[in-house]
């Protein structure tokens, strides 16, 4: 049986930046674009040309891509003919090959939100689509608030989308404008609509995630149906977000029964860029990614249980489902008090650290964690510290620099502005060989900010480390996490640290101490040491 082919469509660039807190400046969407063209989408939606100057530049400066790229718009307003209506002309003139126009489909809003009748709205949603077919325009209707449209009066939301299709539509998208509505209810409409006469090769789905059920609506939708899924990366979009496409593709490619019933335009070899795509989109936004998403999260392939381990060992489906270098994406499997034998070997190989079985190192290396995470420490997330710590005690740690003494001073002075600011600075010295080196160091940023002591220490210790500078020089700081584990005048604070390097790389190292600003150094100085050993750094 030939699979049917399904087209991804991607509104990150549009519905994603109604995300609160979301901003994309042009060129962050150009990159967006063209990581979703290598992806293989099929339909690149780049915003709403006219609505605001970010979304009229890129379209002037959208890259050449295959995927096609789609103007967002509406329909033609009331008492307007679609030729002198100035907002859809200018989604018009964007040029893109395709043009998505939002429209009501639920009397209800045509009535209240309009202001006018339903035969009006029929007439604006022909008018509006034919213009876009006399253009010579790939024409796709967004049938808003269309589940509760159907549920509210059938009859006027079907005739809704055949207003649009008869007058040249090449795709209608019902739209779950709200996110309420259930598969179960999503895919019986959709079947529905189907029924009454709707081809499912011209029908598209859209649905919003305030339920935590868009990815599973968008399927129950495809199983009954519709050819066209609508989506965001990482589940961006307005209150809860839209549908996953970063979950959505790899079930699509990856489970039965859609890798066997349906095609994309995404290749095996593109699906394995998805977990740096999805980063990607996180570092331009500055978010921390989500540990726990399905595919392509730090924690999707993670396996912290011994027996888990163990079992992993032997066959890697006992605990996943897809082999994670499919999305390209890495097991984990952290250490933690819980961890046995057979995690610890796991966790060395990966390391490039070969033990063999019965060495009596491993004990130590389990008693030494188990003790230190009695005082705090968690090597559950910070599997840098702890491969620092095993090879110091199977004896294959370099010793490259060290560190001799710190100090952080935090002051309140005057600026020019006459205002009293924070300015932190730190003092680190190292011995490298028979060599002292002292490095001073301001947290003040460009806007004249002070970004506190922790920033001030990472940026002197990272200043001057003579020949290891080379190394560490891409080293960047992208999450910091405080937790006291004690309370009361006991405290004790463990910071873990997030660092990535130029070649997109990501660890974490932990710090311990009754004093925060001890604990983030030592955090600091793993993350720095772990990468002197990842990148070959020789020392003695």
């Amino acid at each position: 049986m030939t699979p049917d082919r399904l087209f991804l469509y991607d509104t990150t660039l549009r519905d994603g930046q109604q995300t609160q807190g979301v901003q994309f400046s042009t060129p962050e969407k150009v990159r967006i674009a063209e990581a979703l063209d290598a992806l293989g989408l099929d339909y690149i939606e780049g915003g709403w040309p006219g609505a605001n100057p970010t979304d009229s530049a890129f379209f002037e400066t959208a890259p050449n891509t295959r995927a096609t790229m789609t103007a967002f718009g509406m329909t033609k307003r009331a008492g307007r003919s679609a030729e002198n209506d100035e907002v859809l002309a200018g989604v018009l003139n964007a040029g893109t090959g395709a043009v998505c126009l939002v429209g009501k489909s639920h009397v209800f809003h045509v009535e209240t939100a309009l202001g006018i009748s339903l035969a009006e709205n029929l007439d604006n949603l022909s008018k509006s689509f034919a213009h876009l077919a006399a253009q010579g325009r790939e024409a796709l209707y967004d049938a808003e608030h269309f589940f509760d449209g159907y549920r509210a009066d059938p009859g006027y939301a079907l005739d809704c989308l055949r207003a649009a299709l008869d007058a040249g539509a090449r795709w209608v998208v019902l739209c779950d404008t709200n996110g309420g509505t259930l598969p179960d209810e999503i895919r019986r409409v959709t079947e529905a609509v189907i029924a009454a006469g709707i081809p499912g090769d011209r029908l598209g789905i859209h649905t919003h995630n305030d339920t935590e059920t868009a990815v599973a609506g968008s399927l129950a939708a495809v199983e009954a149906g519709a050819r066209q899924i609508q989506g965001t990366l990482n589940g961006l979009g307005e209150r809860c977000g839209n549908a996953n496409l970063t979950t959505l593709i790899p079930t699509l490619l990856l489970k039965e029964p859609y890798a066997s019933r349906y095609e994309t335009g995404v290749t095996p070899e593109a699906l394995e860029g998805l977990t740096r795509i999805s980063r990607m989109l996180d570092d331009i936004l500055n978010r921390v990614p989500h540990r726990q998403a399905p595919y392509v999260g730090a924690s999707a392939f993670a396996h912290k249980a011994g027996l888990h381990a163990s079992a992993i060992l032997k066959d890697p489906t006992t605990y996943e489902h897809v082999d994670p270098a499919t999305v390209g994406n890495a097991r984990i499997v952290p250490m933690s008090n819980q961890a046995g034998q057979s995690n610890l070997r796991r966790r060395l190989a990966e390391a490039g650290l070969d033990v063999a079985s019965g060495d009596p190192a491993l004990p130590r290396i389990l008693d030494e964690i188990k003790a230190r995470e009695d005082q705090g420490y968690s090597y559950d997330t910070a599997q840098a510290s702890f491969e620092l710590l095993a090879r110091r005690i199977l004896g294959r740690m370099q010793r490259f620099f060290e560190v001799k003494r710190y100090k952080v001073t935090v002051e309140r002075r005057k600026n020019k502005y006459d205002r009293m600011v924070s300015l932190s600075e730190a003092v680190v010295v190292v011995k490298i060989g028979d060599q002292k080196m002292l490095s001073v160091s301001e947290s003040m940023d460009e806007t004249g900010s002070d970004r506190g002591p922790v920033n001030a220490l990472a940026k002197a210790l990272a200043k001057d480390l003579g020949p290891y500078q080379s190394y560490i020089d891409d080293i960047r700081l992208v999450d910091f996490k405080v937790r006291i584990t004690q309370g009361g005048t006991e405290a004790v604070t463990r910071v873990i640290i997030d660092s990535e390097d130029g070649q997109g790389r990501r660890w974490s190292t932990v710090g311990v101490s009754a004093n925060i600003v001890d604990a983030s150094f030592e955090a600091l100085l793993d993350a720095v040491m772990w990468k002197l050993v990842r990148d070959g750094a020789v020392g003695s």
